[in-house]
């Protein structure tokens, strides 16, 4: 459902992005955006909290965009999200424009969590693995989860490659307690 209201916001924005020839500013430029949406908790909160008038959100999102400058195709549009009421689905926004944005330069992205950070080499590998498998050039998006023990998880597109040991663990008790 998010999806489905932040994508003409992604879409009109990578098109604009696109004619101007600021597809990469404006995606470093979002980068930006979601790191401060997943540093700061208190900002991430303000966008989605039901009790923040719509006028406030705007007033303070236009005061945060003035104070850092930022490619001004991005400034515009979170301006427009932000007078709609729409910045609740601003995760969703930044998403939906980079996955425009690789699939016209001819890549995929893959979300990787592993239980601890993957190193250097790891991460080469693991690109070179899965692009020789999908056939295009691989994006990464790494996460953590301790939980998984060891191993990995891998989704791209609707594909999952689980190999954590997690996974693994839960299928042997499944397993024994249908012997037992």
């Amino acid at each position: 459902m998010l999806v489905q209201i932040a994508r003409p916001y992604a879409s009109a924005l990578f098109d604009v992005a696109r004619s101007e020839n600021q597809l990469a500013s404006v995606e470093t430029a979002l980068s930006d955006v979601s790191r401060l949406l997943g540093e700061s908790e208190d900002f991430s909160t303000f966008l989605k909290s039901p009790a923040i008038t719509t006028e406030a959100k705007a007033s303070a999102m236009n005061t945060i965009i003035e104070r850092s400058q930022t490619n001004p195709l991005v400034a515009n549009v979170l301006r427009l999200m932000a007078r709609n009421g729409r910045l609740f689905v601003l995760p969703q926004m930044i998403e939906a424009f980079k996955a425009m944005a690789a699939e016209s330069r001819g890549e995929i992205t893959a979300d990787v969590t592993s239980a601890s950070p993957l190193n250097d080499g790891q991460v080469s590998a693991l690109r070179d693995a899965l692009a020789a498998r999908v056939g295009k050039s691989v994006t990464l998006n790494q996460h953590v989860d301790a939980s998984l023990i060891g191993g990995l998880q891998v989704k791209i597109g609707s594909q999952m490659i689980d190999s954590s040991l997690k996974t693994k663990l839960s299928a042997m008790k499944i397993a024994m307690k249908e012997v037992g």
